[in-house]
């Protein structure tokens, strides 16, 4: 069993690594589908020989049960929509405003958990979550643009919120009997696949892209899905899907900064209050009492 201080430190860091995210997809010049294929096929491709060297990983994935593949494809199904929605909706509205959006799934999550598993949260986690989603709307509210092509990017984003959450929930169910390792490379490979699949009725190329971009694939599968999302699938062994949808609410913060160092963007005195909501919300959220289940 992990030590609880190693657990939240690696969801620290993996909240970090996600936060390169909206970065790497604006600096990358392909399309949405385009863009999601080689962060998701190149993250696989990474973990492939951590699979294939492990007598353990290889073990687990010859045993796999039918139902156990059809939840792992599924989950790189779901996987590839929320993607696919999210980087889309960058392109119609801002980053903050996509950010932040996406960035609701613990609501959808805390009523999953509800409704399905009988999740019980103290007052206090419910306070530090609406108190923390709303440092993230003070940080998105100015630069929410009105306008057809932004509300519409803001709806992807919404959907890709809720898409997201399912996904956790269903990779909580698959790592108690399977392993980060093997469960990843299944579900970005099948996330990949399905992609693939939609660039080319898309007719999108999969070559003839400039170096930069070549680059940002490489950083979304290294640095946001490696050391970001496949830290979540890892830590879902010992942590709730809520609580790690909880956490992620801290990419908010960490792409506005680096939104300022690498985009430009500046940081405005609200922006600065609402990363000080957040880390409020957060802090509530995670000193409150543990989740609990109804009998």
């Amino acid at each position: 069993m992990k030590t609880n201080i190693g657990l939240y430190l690696a969801l620290l860091f993996g909240v970090f690594s996600l936060s390169t995210s909206a970065i790497f997809v604006r600096l990358a010049n392909a399309p949405s589908a385009i863009t999601a294929f080689y962060r998701l096929f190149f993250a696989a491709m990474i973990l492939l020989p951590f699979l294939l060297s492990s007598k353990q990983n290889k073990r687990q994935l010859l045993s796999l049960s039918k139902k156990q593949w059809a939840l792992g494809i599924l989950s790189g199904l779901l996987l590839s929509g929320h993607y696919l929605l999210w980087f889309e909706s960058l392109r119609h509205t801002s980053v903050a405003s996509s950010t932040v959006i996406v960035t609701l799934q613990p609501l959808f999550s805390i009523a999953i958990g509800y409704i399905f598993l009988k999740e019980r949260f103290h007052k206090l986690a419910i306070g530090g979550c609406l108190v923390a989603i709303m440092g993230c709307f003070l940080i998105g509210w100015g630069d929410f643009q009105i306008s057809s092509q932004a509300l519409f990017g803001d709806l992807l984003a919404l959907l890709a919120a809720g898409i997201i959450s399912v996904y956790f929930f269903i990779g909580q169910a698959i790592r108690k009997e399977l392993s980060a390792v093997p469960y990843s490379v299944i579900s970005y490979l099948s996330s990949s696949v399905f992609l693939g699949c939609y660039a080319m009725i898309e007719g999108n190329s999969f070559n003839g892209y400039p170096k930069a971009t070549w680059i940002a694939f490489g950083g979304l599968a290294l640095i946001s899905t490696v050391f970001g999302q496949f830290i979540f699938n890892w830590l879902l062994k010992w942590i709730p899907a809520t609580v790690i949808s909880m956490s992620i609410l801290g990419e908010t913060i960490g792409t506005c900064i680096l939104a300022y160092f690498i985009l430009h963007e500046a940081i405005s005195l609200q922006q600065g209050i609402g990363i000080t909501t957040i880390l409020l919300g957060l802090v509530l959220f995670f000193i409150s009492p543990q989740i609990h289940k109804d009998r």
